[in-house]
This record gives structure tokens, C-alpha cells and sequence, in this order.
């Protein structure tokens, strides 16, 4: 009995120090077992790819009233989700501004955001805006500009041109290295290697 007693007396000694030791086994092997935090990942850049596309197509806008506002058309369109854009191939773009003034736009291909206020025309660009009259009465004669690349802003009404353009206002002709031409204020502004060709004035 005494041998029990004391046996029993030695475990009760040494239980908290073995109950420690097993906890102590019991957390490595738990930080051992448990998964490794991942560091936070980059956010992954965005693509510019598209989300849909048009074949041999037209898409008209309308302002309020229901009058036809723009219309395009092109042979292929991809729209580009990341800079909402639309890049058209064979365009052909028809606007009236308020007025009812029709300008028309056509090149090899185009870059337009969303509603084709904002289009940049590439290869064989063409902008003409058909002969009107303004707030006077006055005639203003039709106007055509022609380049490799021309940026036209269907709203505020001004095309502008980093690249070599050949502008036709009636019979008279000027060319230059870039341009910038805004219809409502009728300003136009030529720079680089300018020149032109002023037709005689009719007589009365």
C-alpha cells in the first residue's frame, strides 16, 4: 500500500509538468499542420480585349424629339470594355447638329467611344460638312478635310489633326501639318507648312 501511495504521490508531482509537455507538442504540431498564409496577390492587369462584336452594321442614335442624331456603319466593330471605346473597320459615319446640319465622316478605320461624339478616323480619313447658312442668313460654303488621320468631335463640332491635311472650302484649297478647326466659332487653325489656294471672287 505505502509503494501505491507513493507512486500515486510521484504522478500527482509530475502530472502538470507532462500535461505541459504534451500541450506544448500539441501546439508545434499544430502551427507545423496549419497552411501557410498566402501575401496578397497583385491585382491582375487589365486585358484590352473584346466583349462583343458587329459585322455589317448600322446603329443610330436619336435626340429626344425623335430625330435621327448619328448613324454608323462599318463593315466589322469590336467594343473594348476597359476604355469603353468601339474600333471600327470600314466607317461611315453620318451626325446633324442642332440645327439639322449634316457632317459626314469615312475612313479605313475608326476609334469611337460610346456614343460617337468623340471618333478618331485612320487611313483615307474624309470629314465634310454640306454647305449651310448661319444665324444671318449668310451661305457658308460646304468644307471637306482629308488626311491620314483626322479627330472629329461630332458635338462641340471641331476636327482637329496632328498629321498633314489638305482642307477644300468651296473652290478654295490650303494644306498643312496639323489643323484645328472649330465650326461654331468658324475659327480654323493652320500650322506647320501652310499654303493655299483662294479662287477669284465672282463679281456681281
Amino acid at each position: 500500500m505505502n509503494r501505491l501511495r507513493d507512486l500515486f504521490d510521484h504522478l500527482t508531482l509530475y502530472l502538470p509538468i507532462l500535461l505541459m509537455g504534451l500541450l506544448a507538442m500539441a501546439t508545434y504540431w499544430l502551427v507545423r499542420s496549419a497552411p501557410a498564409i498566402e501575401a496578397p496577390r497583385a491585382a491582375a492587369p487589365v486585358q484590352h480585349l473584346p466583349d462583343y462584336f458587329m459585322r455589317e452594321f448600322s446603329v443610330k442614335t436619336f435626340v429626344a424629339n425623335g430625330q435621327l442624331k448619328s448613324e454608323i456603319t462599318g463593315s466589322e466593330a469590336h467594343h473594348y470594355p476597359d476604355t469603353d471605346t468601339i474600333e471600327i473597320d470600314r466607317v461611315h459615319i453620318r451626325s446633324f447638329n442642332e440645327a439639322g446640319e449634316l457632317t459626314t465622316a469615312s475612313a479605313l478605320r475608326a476609334i469611337s467611344n460610346s456614343n460617337a461624339s468623340d471618333v478618331q478616323l485612320i487611313g483615307q480619313a474624309l470629314v465634310e460638312r454640306q454647305a449651310s447658312r448661319d444665324a444671318s442668313g449668310k451661305e457658308q460654303a460646304a468644307l471637306t478635310f482629308r488626311g491620314e488621320f483626322l479627330h472629329a468631335f461630332m458635338d462641340t463640332e471641331r476636327v482637329t489633326s496632328d498629321k498633314p491635311v489638305e482642307l477644300t472650302r468651296g473652290k478654295d484649297r490650303f494644306t498643312a501639318n496639323s489643323m484645328d478647326y472649330d465650326n461654331k466659332d468658324r475659327v480654323m487653325l493652320l500650322t506647320g507648312r501652310v499654303r493655299g489656294h483662294l479662287a477669284p471672287a465672282r463679281t456681281p
